[in-house]
């Protein structure tokens, strides 16, 4: 079945769209990297690499902040644990293998997934959403990535900029929309509740693995209950 041409322009200016935003967003992540000791390829590698925009700004938050290694990486690994979830609902439309399935699993992220079933009507343009948003994300994302890193190291002080305040919203804006019942608010409260608990006593890193705890054992009782 083939999608009509305004359907598929529609698609891929509201992935064009898209890419733009977060690629502005991947500014800051690349100046926060800078400020908090990363050297300009290790940043750009972990957009590569990584490209989960809240792990990126996990692992970089903790490590800044002086979280050892394994606290930065169990932390960037809870956030990013979701994308895996987000792949299960989209497999079914992608229906990939080789070296596109691969592809498909770096470029499965909240904005692309979102499109996807958004667009879920019709199969193609489930499919173009999908991969016309990823694709948009990850080189904006990047570029981004890159100009942020770039312009950082050129100050001799980047932490002056106070950038460090952008992961904390990001993550705020995360959360907000997600905050649509009393289980959230309970989750969300006692997971902040653990976090202000911990913060005197423990590492960087680990009141956020703390608060991450607590949501697991939130979901595991809701899915035992339903």
């Amino acid at each position: 079945m083939e999608l009509p041409p305004a359907r598929r322009r529609a698609i891929r200016s509201n992935a064009l769209g898209i890419g733009i935003a977060t690629g502005a967003y991947g500014l800051s992540f690349g100046a926060i990297s800078i400020a908090s000791g990363l050297t300009i390829w290790q940043a750009q590698a972990l957009s590569v690499f990584m490209f989960t925009g809240a792990s990126q700004f996990a692992l970089v938050g903790v490590l800044g902040a002086g979280g050892g290694i394994a606290a930065a990486v169990l932390t960037a690994w809870f956030l990013g644990a979701r994308n895996g979830l987000y792949g299960l609902h989209v497999a079914p439309t992608l229906q990939v293998r080789g070296w596109r399935r691969l592809a498909a699993a770096q470029l499965t992220i909240d904005e692309s997934t979102a499109m996807a079933v958004a667009n879920e009507d019709t199969v193609p343009a489930s499919r173009q959403a999908f991969w016309a948003t990823g694709i948009s994300v990850f080189v904006l994302w990047n570029i981004g990535t890159c100009l942020g890193a770039l312009g950082a190291s050129m100050l001799s002080e980047p932490e002056i900029l106070g950038l460090d305040a952008a992961i904390p919203a990001g993550f705020m804006a995360l959360l907000w929309p997600r905050l649509k019942d009393r289980l959230a608010w309970a989750v969300a409260g006692a997971g902040g509740l653990v976090a202000l608990a911990l913060i005197p006593f423990t590492a960087p890193g680990v009141p956020v693995l703390g608060s991450a705890l607590v949501a697991v054992a939130a979901g595991t009782w809701a899915w035992r209950r339903a």
